[in-house]
C-alpha cells in the first residue's frame, strides 16, 4: 500500500482525515467507512499513542489500535498513518505495515528524539510527515527534515499545525503563517499540509483557516474527523463528523498556483516590477535611517547615554500605529516591522558604542 501514497505524493489537494485517537474498533471502522464514502481522502489517520501534557488524560489505546486500523485499511482500501515518538513505536508501526508516519510537534522540538527516530528508520524508505515544533523555531523544523533525509527518507511532507503563543484567545495554536511561508520558500519541493484542527482547537473557524492555507498554496489539509465528536476521548472540540468534513472540503475554493493566461501574467509582471522598485526605495530609505541611527549612537557614546531609550521607543510605536492604521496597515504588521527596524538600529548603535 505504500506505493499508493508515493504515487499520490504530487496530487493536489492531498487530503488526510480520521479521528484524533483510535478509541474502539467500531469507532475506527465507522469513521473510515464514512470518510471513504466521501471520496475525498488520501490517507486515514488515527492516534495510537497520545502525548498528553499532564498524566491522567487519555493517552491512547496502544498496540491493539493497529488491528483496528488494519481492518479499516483492508475493507476500504485506505492507506493509514499514525504518530510515532520513540524507536519502539516506530518498530511497532512498521510491524503493522502502516503506509506513512507523522512526527508530532512535541517530538520535533527535541533533536535527540528526532535523531533516534531517524536512526531507527535508516534504510527504510517510508513516507514521513513532520509537524512544526511547538515553539516558533524554524531551525528545529529544518533540522528534523535534514536528519530524516540523511537516513534515506525520500518522501518527506511538512504539516503546519500552528505554534504555542501565550495569551492568544482565538486559536489553540497561533498560525504564524509567515513561518510556514518561509518553510515553503526554503523547501519548495516538499509537500506542505495545513492542519486547521490543531490551529483552531474549535470547529467554528476550521473553514476560514483551511481556506487561508489553500490560498497560501498549501498542498493539502489534515482535518480530524470522528463519528461522534462531542464524545471523543481527546480533542473533542476540534473534530467534525465525516459528513461535516465532506461539506468543508466541498466549500473550499481550490486555487491554481500558476496560469498561462497571457493577460494575467502580463499584468502581474508589470505590477511585480513596480513592487521591486518600491522595495528598492524602501531599502535605500532604511539604509539612510541606519546612518542617522549611527550618528545618534556617536552622540550617546560621547555623552555616556544608554542605547535603549524606552520613552522614545514608545513614542515611535504609538505614532507609527496611529499613522499606519489610517493608511490601511494593520497594527500587528506595524509592530512587527518596527520591532525589526528598531533591533537593527540598536545593532548599528551598539557597534558605534563599542568602537567597531
Amino acid at each position: 500500500m505504500q506505493a499508493n501514497i508515493t504515487e499520490k505524493w504530487g496530487k493536489k489537494p492531498f487530503l488526510i482525515s480520521g479521528p484524533c485517537s483510535a478509541e474502539t474498533n467500531e469507532q475506527v471502522f465507522e469513521t473510515a467507512r464514512r470518510l471513504h464514502q466521501t471520496g475525498k481522502i488520501d490517507l486515514f489517520r488515527a492516534g495510537i499513542w497520545k502525548p498528553r501534557t499532564r498524566p491522567g488524560s487519555f493517552e491512547g489505546v496502544g498496540e491493539i489500535g493497529f488491528e483496528w486500523l488494519k481492518n479499516a485499511k483492508e475493507n476500504f482500501n485506505l492507506p493509514i498513518t499514525v504518530e510515532v515518538a520513540t524507536p519502539t513505536q516506530v518498530e511497532i508501526a512498521l510491524k503493522y505495515e502502516v503506509d506513512a508516519i507523522w512526527i508530532g510537534a512535541r517530538t520535533t522540538v527535541n533533536p535527540f528524539s528526532i535523531q533516534a527516530l531517524a536512526d531507527t528508520l535508516s534504510g527504510i524508505d517510508i513516507p514521513i510527515f513532520i509537524k512544526n515544533p511547538v515553539n516558533p523555531d524554524l531551525e528545529l523544523w529544518v533540522g528534523a527534515i535534514e536528519r530524516f533525509a540523511k537516513s534515506g527518507i525520500h518522501h518527506i511532507g511538512l504539516i503546519h499545525r500552528g505554534f504555542s503563543s501565550y495569551g492568544d484567545m482565538v486559536y489553540r495554536n497561533t498560525p504564524m503563517w509567515h513561518l510556514a511561508i518561509e518553510m515553503r520558500r526554503r523547501f519548495p519541493d516538499l509537500l506542505l499540509i495545513g492542519d486547521p484542527s490543531h490551529i483552531c482547537g474549535r470547529r467554528d473557524i476550521l473553514k476560514d483557516v483551511a481556506q487561508t492555507a489553500i490560498d497560501l498554496n498549501f498542498d493539502g489539509l489534515m482535518i480530524e474527523s470522528h463519528i461522534n465528536p462531542d464524545e471523543a476521548l481527546s480533542d473533542a472540540k476540534q473534530q467534525i463528523t465525516p459528513e461535516e468534513y465532506e461539506k468543508l472540503i466541498n466549500s473550499i475554493r481550490w486555487r491554481q498556483s500558476e496560469t498561462e493566461v497571457e493577460s494575467f501574467t502580463s499584468s502581474v509582471s508589470t505590477m511585480r516590477d513596480a513592487i521591486n522598485q518600491i522595495d528598492d526605495q524602501l531599502l535605500k530609505l532604511l539604509s539612510e535611517r541606519m546612518k542617522i541611527a549611527e550618528t545618534i549612537g556617536n552622540f550617546k557614546k560621547e555623552n555616556n547615554i544608554t542605547i535603549l531609550q524606552t520613552n522614545r521607543w514608545n513614542h515611535i510605536l504609538e505614532r507609527a500605529i496611529a499613522i499606519g492604521t489610517e493608511m490601511n496597515l494593520s497594527k500587528e504588521f506595524i509592530i512587527r516591522y518596527l520591532e525589526a527596524v528598531h533591533l537593527e538600529s540598536i545593532n548599528h548603535q551598539y557597534k558605534v558604542m563599542e568602537g567597531e
